[in-house]
């Protein structure tokens, strides 16, 4: 399928390129043993989006998702290709949020430090992206490796406003497809929707938006090109 096929639907589509070391790669279920593609070059892969219609990238540090240490140059070398990036993994303060935001990031996906009160974070505005990543019911934390002690139903109303990235963890790099019912959950609540985790085909993307979704993660699907 023609990569431009991904981007041409009712809500953004953003591509993920997660790094670890200096690869791109896609984990399966989150487990850094078990990576199930690589794409060697995320500058490249970002370009290759780029090239194909992406509005903005979805920036993944596994890295600083578990050691608590953003990296700001990898932001500025993939948003050097044009697109806005959207920085997640390792933000676990104010400065490394600042530092992202100052190396290009247009916004900044905070998980681990934003749990279980995220309130101090909504100054960053609509930079702000809050990280609910979930499994059983409940908010995961540490680059998924952790449990939060919070229900995602309570998380809802903590990030009352806000835009949230809602992951499915079991379902992400699996292409099992979304979880609607996640995605339909936050949506109600009146929050700003990304979706991620198991997303297939384009048919996904839009049952994500019927589900509610603002805007759609897609990561191994692309990488693979399954249509």
């Amino acid at each position: 399928m023609d990569a431009r096929a991904w981007f041409e639907g009712s809500i953004e589509v953003l591509p993920a390129v997660d790094v670890l070391g200096t690869e791109a790669v896609r984990l399966k279920r989150g487990d850094y043993d078990d990576v199930v593609e690589r794409a060697d070059d995320p500058v490249a892969l970002a370009r290759r989006w780029a090239g194909a219609g992406a509005r903005r990238i979805h920036l993944v540090d596994l890295d600083g998702a578990r050691s608590g240490r953003v990296r700001p140059e990898l932001v500025a070398a993939v948003g050097a290709v044009g697109l806005p990036v959207q920085a997640s993994g390792g933000i676990r303060s104010f400065g490394d949020a600042q530092a992202l935001l100052a190396a290009g990031a247009d916004r900044v996906v905070v998980g681990t430090a934003a749990w279980p009160d995220p309130s101090p974070w909504l100054a960053l505005g609509d930079a702000l992206v809050l990280a609910l990543d979930v499994r059983d019911g409940e908010v995961r934390t540490a680059g998924w490796t952790e449990s939060s002690g919070l229900a995602f139903a309570d998380a809802l109303e903590r990030a009352a406003g806000s835009r949230v990235l809602v992951t499915a963890i079991d379902r992400d790099g699996t292409l099992a497809g979304p979880d609607l019912a996640l995605v339909e959950q936050a949506a109600a609540a009146g929050l700003r929707v990304l979706a991620a985790g198991g997303v297939r085909s384009p048919a996904d993307v839009a049952a994500l938006a019927r589900a509610g979704a603002e805007a759609a993660i897609v990561g191994r699907a692309l990488l693979t090109d399954r249509a």
